[in-house]
Formats: structure tokens, sequence, C-alpha cells
């Protein structure tokens, strides 16, 4: 693990949040994030007051018209419960769907003697946006229950495990993403497996302030930025 290649990258990136293309970025990433989230909550309680329908029938007390009512504000409260643990993963997502111009904004100001490379067409950014949502949104599912167990039996071990398998999977996908663009899919693979290491520590520090709500829409722009040098550092040595 070199942990000055990503404190190196970490702090370019930080130097360069007040880039404009970084700010188009984060503002329909959170404008989206938002609006997916709304819409899955609406959806959500719209379905719950059709299963209920405007009067049920409950045992002994017979006819009752406040169930759908109250259905639909406790489904309220638990889709608000899970905005705040959907917000990270959506917003990560999301994020990468606009990573490429993150990048380039990276590397005109830090590496402007690269050849400009052709933007990932719209379908395939799509792509792999989804994917990337459906992994991390199954590995969050399992992070819950492995860091249940874990409480139980050492309680500060939750959050090690819920941030380490994050930082895995986030690892992976914006260094992918960032490599993908200069050195295609394979070289990106085969380039992060050499060092893994580095790579999942990053993505674990990534993960970290991504579990604190508002502050997680500020992050992926960060990771994105931060793992382009990260890839530029680790290329470099061929």
């Amino acid at each position: 693990m070199d942990a000055r290649v990503i404190l190196t990258a970490f702090l370019k990136a930080l130097g360069q949040l007040g880039d404009r293309r970084f700010r188009r970025v984060l503002l329909i990433g959170i404008g989206l994030t938002f609006a997916l989230l709304v819409a899955a909550s609406t959806g959500f309680l719209l379905f719950l007051q059709w299963a209920i329908g405007d009067e049920a029938v409950l045992p002994i007390i017979g006819p009752v018209t406040w169930l759908s009512d109250l259905v639909s504000w406790a489904g309220f409260g638990v889709m608000m419960v899970l905005s705040v643990f959907l917000m990270m993963p959506v917003a990560s997502a999301i994020t990468s769907m606009f990573l490429d111009e993150v990048a380039q904004a990276v590397e005109d100001r830090h590496y402007p003697d690269l050849p400009r490379v052709p933007g990932v067409p719209f379908l395939e950014a799509l792509r792999d946006t989804l994917n990337f949502l459906g992994v991390l949104i199954g590995a969050n599912v399992v992070a819950f229950i492995l860091a249940a167990l874990v409480f139980t039996v050492f309680p500060p071990g939750w959050a090690l495990t819920f941030w380490a398998l994050n930082g895995f999977l986030l690892g992976r996908e914006y260094f992918t993403l960032a490599a993908m663009r200069r050195i295609g899919r394979e070289g990106a693979r085969d380039l992060r497996r050499r060092h893994s290491g580095t790579i999942w520590l990053a993505g674990t520090l990534m993960a970290i302030p991504l579990s604190v709500p508002l502050v997680n829409l500020l992050i992926p722009i960060l990771g994105a930025a931060t793992f382009t040098h990260i890839f530029h550092a680790l290329n470099a040595r061929g």
C-alpha cells in the first residue's frame, strides 16, 4: 500500500474543488439523486395506498378508514431512513456516470500534455452506472448483515466491516472507470490487480465520509478526481 500516492492525489483533487466542471457534475449528481429517491419513495407510498385501499377490515375492530394513512406515514418514515443509507450507493453510482467529465477536468489541469480521449458513449456509461448501483446496493445489504453479526461480538467492528467492504467496491469501480479511459478495461483490470492494496485503502478512506449525510454528496466528485490522479501515478510506474 502506498499512502503517499493516496495523500498526494487527494490533496490535488481537493485543490481543484472550485473547478466549474466539478460544480456542474456535483449539481447534476445531487439533482438526479434526490429525484430518484423521491420517485422511489412516491412509488412505494402509492403502492401501499393501492394495496390497502380506502377501507380495511381488522379483526375484532372491524372496518377502519385510518389504516391507509397510518401505513402511509409509517412507510414515509421507513423510506426516509432508507434514503440515508441509499444516498451513498445512489450518489456514487450516478456520479460515476459523469466521471469522464471530472477526469478530463483533472487531466486538463494537471496532465495537459496528454491527448484527449473520446468520451464514453451515453449507453455504455448508463450500463456501467446501473451495474455499479446494483453491486453497491447488494453489497450494502450484505455489509449490514455482516456488520450486525460483528456488532454482537465486537461493537466497533460494524463500522470497520461496512467501510472495508464499501471501500473495496468503491476503489475497484472508481479506479477502473478512471483507468479504462486511457488503457481500456483489460489494462485497467490488470493495473488494479497489481496495486490492489493501495486502491482498496483509497476506497476505504473514501467510504468513511460517504456514510455521513450531505457530506456524501461531495465525496464522489473528490473520489473521481482522486482516483484519476492515483491511476496516473500508478500507471507511470509501468
